[in-house]
């Protein structure tokens, strides 16, 4: 595998609509100029691996970055930053470059975990206007000794929290999970092979996606901030898994600082993810 890996077309705006409509979200003016909201590269510029690439989870073992660090391991996006410097838009080509930044081996208790920061940029009309920082997690597989405690079930019965001020639900069923894997590119059965999910994995439904999550905040953020075109930072982390029975709340709320701050939570309360908007 090379170090680097490039990818270039030009964008589209039929994912971007694609996207809004999953979303239940205004897309701004494509046509007319506008630039594509924060974190909405991620239906573009996909890696599009053979079937033959692919692993027993639909997740890809080469011709990739990063390249799994052993077999059948498990897999979870667990964060990363994103950094806007400009609108990125469509109608013309972009570049999108993509290298490992970082590989670090550690034991808790959950068993082994190798973290990995990949690192993303692109570019267009030779500029970088996006910069990103994912951090990857894999483990390793349910059923095995090193795996250590399996995921977290569904919360038993207990009270809604209906959303408050700043919340918005969106919707999250297996249609939802399927389409959002469609849009990009993502063939990991986590997210829409239930059976795989509870006798394989051992989950209790399907899994929601990270980046649905993390776009759902960024939107939030959006709606509450106006922040649309370039100059703007999101941070998010996954704290916990979400399936698609729990439901997904999320809102966003201005800081004395002037970041605005997101939340991503189940109709019971428990927190998912958490996100940071800042501006410049």
């Amino acid at each position: 595998m090379p170090d680097v890996l490039e990818r270039t077309e030009v964008l589209d705006p039929v994912p971007a609509r694609a996207l809004g409509d999953l979303l239940g979200v205004p897309v701004p003016d494509l046509a007319g100029g506008a630039g594509l909201p924060p974190l909405w590269h991620w239906v573009y510029l996909l890696e599009r691996a053979p079937v033959a690439d692919l692993g027993p989870d639909g997740h890809p073992v080469r011709g990739t970055l990063p390249v799994p660090p052993g077999p059948g391991l498990r897999r979870m996006w667990a964060g990363g930053r994103v950094r806007t410097r400009g609108p990125l838009r469509c109608g013309e080509p972009a570049t999108r470059r993509t290298r490992v930044l970082s590989v670090a081996e550690k034991n808790g208790r959950s068993g082994h975990l190798t973290f990995v920061t990949a690192g993303h940029q692109v570019l267009q009309r030779g500029e970088v206007v996006v910069e990103e920082e994912q951090d990857i997690v894999y483990r390793q597989a349910a059923g095995t000794p090193a795996a250590g405690p399996g995921a977290p079930g569904t919360p038993g019965p207990g009270p809604e929290v209906p959303a408050g001020t700043g919340e918005r639900e969106v919707e999250i069923s297996p249609v939802v999970l399927f389409r959002f894997s469609a849009l990009t590119y993502n063939a990991h059965r986590i997210h829409y092979d239930r059976d795989f999910c509870r006798e394989v994995e051992g989950y209790p439904g399907l899994l929601t996606h990270g980046p649905l999550q993390a776009i759902a905040m960024a939107e939030a953020a959006r709606a509450a901030d106006g922040a649309a075109d370039g100059g703007v930072t999101f941070s998010y982390r996954l704290v916990a898994p979400l399936f698609d029975n729990q439901g997904l709340l999320v809102g966003a709320a201005r800081g004395p600082d002037g970041t605005t701050v997101t939340t991503a939570r189940d109709r019971h309360g428990r927190q998912t993810a958490t996100g940071t908007l800042t501006r410049g």
